[in-house]
């Protein structure tokens, strides 16, 4: 058996990982010049939409044998609207690097990882068919599995973020939901340090629906969030991903070629993350090369959570800021903080079947 794996990101390195444990050797085609070689940001692991795991980390390393490092684990998350806001407090997930860091979890990965990993490569899905029994499309995005008309594309994002300099609690996350700074999409500070962090705008785009002048929408969010720590704000960086597709892939598996991470869809599309999904997606690939389970089982409720995420996509992009204030009333109730706090409970199944016959409702008016 010899088995490529076409990338060396999050799906890719821990794919390897697991193939490891069970004796198998795999040989890692990354086209870039080193692991994470892209710019450094700050992510998270949001607890509430990974049910019915309640702590990613743990499940990952207790299950599979994999150890990651977050920065800080999520004690508060703060919701604002145009006019509310909302505390909520708990175990709420975790904060973590990624791109050009040692710390970075690419860059963790990699060192549990013992396979050869062959960098700048020029290597082709079409070419690495022909000479392994098994091939893994682990490359980030959807564009080999299009190619291979294996992919639906729901829509394009953008993310663009400022890196700052300041005072921060590093287990406080806050999210911006007003269409009046970014529409359609929203905006988050992320603490990388008690001395840095990331000030964010991710939205969609459409065809035929005018661009977002980003530059700003995310200066409007840089004051906004200003005025909110009370604090005069350094931009050190600016980074952003123009034009970045979320989608699905019609069969997770084809012959001997599986798809994972991006290229399976594990970009959920209701906020945009997707680490957990990419990670479970390269282990779930490796147990099946294993012999010990089905990818198509296997990934099954993953495809489910997706398109719940999409439903609450489609609800989000019909909310006007009266909306935005209701739900972030909501959520600084007590009930707000007990589903966040919901344990195994998975919130994005109900709050999709729910949003469903509104959003099929939106759409025969809007045709």
């Amino acid at each position: 058996m010899k088995v490529a794996i076409m990338g060396a990101g999050l799906s890719g390195l821990a794919c390897a990982i697991i193939l490891e444990k069970n004796g198998i050797i795999p040989t890692i085609f990354e086209k870039r010049s080193r692991v994470g070689d892209r710019f450094v940001n700050g992510e998270i692991f949001l607890s509430i939409l990974n049910k019915p795991v309640n702590d990613a980390i743990a499940h990952i390393g207790d299950t599979y044998g994999i150890y990651l490092q977050p920065t800080s684990y999520i004690h508060n998350l703060v919701l604002y609207s145009e006019h509310q806001k909302a505390e909520i407090h708990g175990q709420l997930g975790f904060c973590n690097l990624r791109g050009r860091d040692e710390k970075s979890f690419e860059n963790q990965l990699a060192c549990q990882v013992k396979s050869k990993i062959i960098y700048n490569s020029e290597y082709t899905y079409e070419r690495l068919v022909q000479d392994f029994t098994h091939v893994v499309v682990a490359t980030g995005d959807g564009d080999y599995a299009a190619q291979m008309e294996n992919y639906r594309l729901d829509y394009s994002s953008t993310l663009n973020g400022y890196n700052v300099s300041g005072d921060f609690n590093r287990y406080t996350i806050r999210v911006w939901m007003d269409n009046q700074i970014i529409p359609n999409g929203y905006g988050y500070l992320v603490p990388i340090s008690e001395k840095e962090a990331n000030i964010v705008i991710w939205y969609p785009k459409h065809p035929g629906r005018p661009n977002l002048d980003y530059q700003q929408s995310l200066a409007k969010l840089f004051h906004t969030v200003s005025i909110e720590l009370q604090q005069s704000l350094t931009i050190l960086d600016h980074f952003e991903i123009n034009d970045y597709q979320i989608g699905i892939c019609h069969y997770p598996r084809i012959g001997n070629s599986y798809f994972t991470g991006n290229c399976f869809g594990s970009i959920t599309p209701y906020l945009g993350f997707g680490q957990f999904i990419a990670i479970l997606t390269g282990i779930y690939t490796a147990l099946d090369i294993c012999g010990t389970h089905r990818y198509f089982n296997l990934t099954k409720p993953l495809r489910r959570n997706y398109e719940n995420s999409l439903v609450l996509r489609q609800a989000w992009e019909g909310f006007t800021n009266r909306q935005f204030d209701r739900m972030v009333k909501f959520f600084s109730g007590s009930l707000g903080n007990m589903l966040f706090n919901s344990g195994h409970f998975d919130v994005v199944k109900l709050a999709g079947f729910l949003a469903r016959p509104w959003v099929r409702k939106r759409k025969t008016l809007d045709e």
